[in-house]
């Protein structure tokens, strides 16, 4: 796109580039933020469906338009500070965790050479931006002067910390047997496994990796059954509770932006992201980012069932399965690896 500024407008380089990027941005976060009102659509008709409810089914065909009603709604209503709350940190938590659910997207690829930045540590940066997502809710809990937000806040630092170290393990594994940071390296390696199948997810020393990089997204984005920040039976509604308007609505498109995220991380990491899931050559003549978005709505669907379904964590049990069970295992799973890619390739 930049050579298109740049040869066919006569635009300088310095420019080209400079419009190319921004049009790269807005081709990514409008579908993107339009993709997060259908979600929030298809997430509460999952939940219905499951507890033999209809859902959403007044507001547009088949209640469609549900999503865009409800943000109508909270864009109209007046944004309240509460009198004790440290306003500038107030307002500025929402919105560190909205612009940290965007930035993600920047190095995920929807198919060959279809990625904005194609960086060599894509999956460093992806692990980076994404933990400074926890700094919104701290930022929320602590500045809103209440008890509740505030235990919420602290929660979430253990919970994120927890559940962080696991993922760090997990990719490791999956660096070291794809041989590159670079998300499309990771995918193109994913190519062909047993001449026929796409997918570290299907290598039977991996696919114990990716269930703990699923159950390890659900507690990185606070989905049910680790959605101790949010627990109404306990904190109200947890760090959101003093928010109200646009305010809490970002937190929602923040909350649900990350959701989507981790659904490709998993799609991207083990299933061989835009790849078909066999190595069929008629498959590849369907394009990989509809592949892509097949996997990411599968996994979407197994987010939703699971909040449909599993009971939430009590506390102690949460920090047992981060530390005690997943810690460990992932730990162990990184010299398994390690020990198997030497054997294999080195011959020691």
């Amino acid at each position: 796109m930049t050579s298109f500024f740049n040869t066919s407008l006569g635009l300088p380089y310095g420019w080209a580039w400079f419009l190319a990027t921004i049009v790269g941005i807005l081709a990514i976060a409008l579908p993107l933020m339009l993709s997060v009102a259908m979600i929030i659509y298809a997430d509460r008709k999952i939940w219905a469906a499951m507890a033999l409810r209809r859902g959403p089914n007044v507001v547009g065909p088949f209640g469609l338009l549900q999503s865009f009603a409800d943000g109508l709604k909270v864009f109209l209503q007046e944004t309240i500070v509460p009198s004790a709350a440290n306003r500038g940190l107030f307002l500025l938590a929402p919105i560190i965790t909205f612009t940290v659910a965007l930035i993600v997207w920047a190095v995920v690829p929807f198919q060959p050479s279809v990625v904005l930045a194609d960086i060599n540590v894509g999956l460093l940066y992806v692990l980076a931006a994404s933990s400074l997502g926890v700094y919104g809710i701290i930022l929320a809990g602590w500045s809103s002067n209440s008890k509740y937000p505030f235990f919420s806040a602290i929660r979430a630092a253990a919970q994120m910390v927890s559940y962080e170290v696991a993922i760090g393990f997990v990719l490791i594994s999956v660096v070291m047997w794809a041989g590159t940071f670079n998300l499309t390296g990771i995918v193109q390696a994913q190519r062909g496994l047993y001449g026929f199948i796409n997918g570290f997810g299907f290598n039977p020393l991996l696919f114990p990796m990716s269930v703990v990089f699923l159950i390890s997204s659900l507690a990185e984005t606070q989905r049910a059954p680790f959605d101790l920040t949010e627990a109404e039976s306990e904190l109200v509604a947890g760090y959101q509770t003093e928010y109200s308007s646009m305010a809490f609505a970002l937190y929602w498109l923040g909350e649900y932006a990350n959701v989507l995220l981790m659904c490709t991380l998993n799609a991207t990491l083990f299933w061989g992201g835009y790849l078909p899931p066999l190595d069929w050559a008629p498959l590849y003549a369907v394009p990989g980012i509809i592949w892509l978005f097949a996997k990411i709505l599968f996994f979407f669907f197994v987010f939703s069932w699971i909040k449909a379904t599993v009971p939430r964590y009590r506390y102690d049990q949460l920090m047992r399965l981060g530390w005690k069970v997943f810690l460990p295992l992932s730990l162990f799973w990184v010299f398994l690896v390690s020990g198997v890619l030497m054997f294999m390739r080195v011959g020691v």
